[in-house]
């Protein structure tokens, strides 16, 4: 099968969540002991994750943070606050359990899988997961950031990964990124794909200063302009200005939806790969959660136009997969009110005069 093949198998299975099991998990909200929607959004979180997937109560007790790593090209403009050499070195920590998704992905239970998707640094760790073509995107300001048969490898070659995942039972996805430049390739895939200035979608990343701010503004426009990414075709907006790992994640993104599986989001990069995805198949959105709103100002601007609600706000600005990972316990308890608590029947407990009275 080639890669092209796998993404439209992947597509062609990514349907709509289950309205059946949503209208069962919503019934079930209101016969627990306490008023109506005074859970608030965890009752919507339990009522999603029901429908996504299909079963009234679902436990998704193994959560897998997938941190994708690459390099960009377009790092040597100057557009970061850090070295290039960043990447592979954090890609080090990351396998010795030393960064903050370790421990974050620890107090939630979750296992984190790490990908080199396209890191400069090549590293023999049998933990770590190599997919990269090569060390690092082409400099977008110059030309396309990869190959069309590049983009289509690196999603394929995700959504293979996310198939195996959900293979287990109770899995659910989150995903993490690193990537020395990869904000400024969000901020020219938001531009593309919701139609924005990149004036409006270029933020200062890891806390560059007015200088590299400057330059990181320039380079997303030229970037656009000399490429040229066509918005109505996801995979060209990917291979013209996108990354390595953001490929990878989109791929993800679509195989955790194609098999019925719950995605959490991270931050800027992580969400400019759900536009991808949702370029490619616009119905995987249903399928996604937004962790939280990153202190990125085109981050709010990517999940406005993927009409996606943050569960938190912390004006974090790691990646990494940090706010996914903190957000799993949350969504974990809202799984668990419905499972063990107790009905207004079970407990022989009154309902409201209003939920009791006969109808006009």
């Amino acid at each position: 099968m080639t890669a092209r093949d796998t993404i439209e198998a992947a597509v062609a299975a990514i349907v709509s969540p289950d309205e059946a099991s949503r209208d069962a998990a919503r019934e079930l909200q209101l016969r627990l002991t306490k008023p109506a929607g005074a859970l608030g959004r965890l009752e919507e979180l339990a009522i999603w994750a029901a429908g996504v997937c299909r079963t009234t109560t679902p436990s998704l007790a193994r959560p897998v943070i997938v941190v994708a790593a690459a390099d960009h090209g377009v790092a040597e403009d100057g557009v970061s606050a850090y070295p290039r050499d960043v990447t592979g070195q954090m890609v080090a920590n990351f396998l010795a359990g030393g960064a903050a998704v370790n421990v974050l992905a620890a107090h939630a239970g979750a296992e984190v899988r790490i990908v080199d998707a396209g890191v400069g640094a090549d590293c023999a760790d049998p933990r770590l997961h190599v997919v990269k073509p090569r060390g690092g995107t082409g400099n977008m300001t110059t030309g396309p950031a990869m190959s069309r048969d590049e983009a289509d490898a690196l999603v394929a070659g995700g959504i293979e990964f996310a198939l195996e995942l959900s293979a287990a039972e109770g899995v659910i996805v989150a995903l993490g990124d690193m990537g020395i430049g990869n904000t400024t390739a969000a901020a020219a895939i938001t531009s593309v794909c919701a139609g924005l200035p990149p004036h409006a979608t270029t933020g200062r990343g890891t806390g560059i200063d007015g200088e590299a701010y400057a330059r990181k503004l320039v380079a997303v426009e030229r970037a656009i302009a000399v490429n040229a990414p066509d918005a109505t075709d996801a995979i060209d907006v990917l291979a013209k200005v996108g990354g390595f790992e953001i490929a990878f994640l989109a791929g993800v993104t679509l195989g955790a939806a194609a098999s019925h599986t719950p995605v959490v989001l991270d931050g800027y990069p992580t969400t400019a790969a759900a536009l991808i995805a949702t370029g490619i198949a616009p119905t995987a959105v249903a399928y996604m959660l937004a962790s939280h709103q990153s202190a990125e100002p085109g981050h709010r601007l990517a999940l406005a136009h993927l009409g996606l609600r943050p569960l938190l706000d912390l004006d974090m600005r790691l990646g990494e997969g940090s706010g996914a990972a903190l957000a799993l316990p949350l969504l974990a308890a809202a799984l668990r009110i419905p499972r063990e608590m107790a009905t207004f029947d079970s407990a022989g407990v009154s309902r409201s005069d209003a939920e009791t009275a006969p109808e006009a």
